[in-house]
């Protein structure tokens, strides 16, 4: 068993929670949101420690092949990128990216659209996982709460794994919750976000997934097995990929297989699932305003404004986010922006 991590990177977000700036064509990893780099850049910096991680594996949509490939080029010169030929949701593109890494090599699933602004704290994280996950076990991150969030699925942790710091039995997963019991969850102490962050050996999760879901698992190892190759693109084959069921890694395995430990960790995570949350975790004016791009405002409190080519103009406006990009402008207040996806 090598002790180096595969990165293991999903990049299949269609983009529509952050529209108009993200879109489908160009989703919010392939953006500058948070920093100097591109989401996706920003990921792969993570596991740019060869002392530590393997060269990365990226699986995302075949449409942004061009994208995929330029991430990659720009931040590491190995590594693969498999390209899906059709959304089949998470379990599937897990699945492809564990037979590529093949064997019992670790494997480290990451969401390619994630903020995480502590990274030393992440990969302290990830070290206390790596015995657990050598063991065979599937190791599940668990965020530790800031409030009681009712956008985020949940796990909770059992009893501590004996001779493990840091490492503690499943108890289960819950899905996104309403505010009372969100409330009552993060009271409780043993609670955590479910970031969709994993950790464990290839060939234990795919013998999880075979147990599991078998018509997935034959479906994916056939798009493998007729796989095309050409430099480090990977296209697995077509017809083979669209008959697996889709479904995500939580209900196909996680929330199912026996061996699930929890390792919560503390790192400053956001999914910038939302313009809220992309405010929230922005750095503020003293009235707490934040103003990206082309725009003049004056007498505005508690407003974030993000203008990609189109210049925005505000007065005396308080706590509303606008967002305007490819001649789109969208207004609304603050604490609303889930409800993007029903205006789309």
């Amino acid at each position: 068993m090598t002790d180096k991590i595969t990165p293991l990177i999903l990049s299949g977000g269609s983009g529509t929670r952050l529209w108009p700036l993200s879109s489908p064509e160009r989703p919010k990893q392939f953006l500058h949101l948070h920093g100097d780099e591109t989401m996706i850049s920003q990921t792969l910096r993570r596991a740019e420690n060869r002392d530590l991680f393997a060269p990365p594996i990226i699986v995302g949509a075949a449409r942004h092949e061009p994208l995929l490939l330029e991430a990659l080029a720009q931040v590491d010169s190995q590594g693969a990128v498999i390209l899906e030929p059709c959304a089949r949701n998470t379990a599937p593109a897990i699945a492809l990216g564990a037979l590529e890494a093949g064997g019992d090599a670790l494997v480290l699933v990451m969401p390619s659209d994630h903020v995480i602004r502590d990274v030393q704290a992440f990969h302290a994280a990830v070290k206390r996982a790596v015995p657990a996950a050598q063991q065979g076990q599937l190791v599940a991150f668990g965020i530790e709460p800031t409030g009681p969030e009712t956008g985020y699925g949940y796990i909770r942790a059992g009893d501590p794994v004996a001779g493990m710091t840091g490492v503690s039995l499943s108890r289960g997963f819950t899905e996104k919750p309403d505010l009372t019991r969100a409330q009552d969850m993060l009271y409780s102490g043993d609670y955590f976000w479910n970031a969709g962050i994993f950790l464990f050996r290839a060939d234990a999760f795919l013998a999880q997934l075979e147990r599991l879901q078998p018509d997935m698992f034959v479906a994916v190892r056939s798009a493998m097995v007729g796989a095309s190759r050409q430099g480090t693109a990977i296209k697995p084959n077509e017809r083979q990929f669209a008959s697996s069921p889709s479904n995500s890694i939580d209900y196909a395995v996680m929330e199912q297989a026996p061996d699930v430990v929890v390792v919560p960790v503390s790192c400053g995570w956001s999914d910038i699932g939302s313009w809220d949350a992309l405010a929230d975790i922005s750095e503020a004016d003293q009235d707490g305003n934040v103003f990206v791009g082309d725009l003049s405002a004056l007498d505005c409190r508690g407003t974030f404004v993000n203008a990609r080519g189109v210049r925005i103009n505000a007065v005396g406006v308080s706590n509303l986010i606008i967002a305007a990009s490819d001649g789109e402008v969208l207004i609304m207040p603050r604490g609303q922006s889930q409800r993007v996806k029903d205006l789309l």
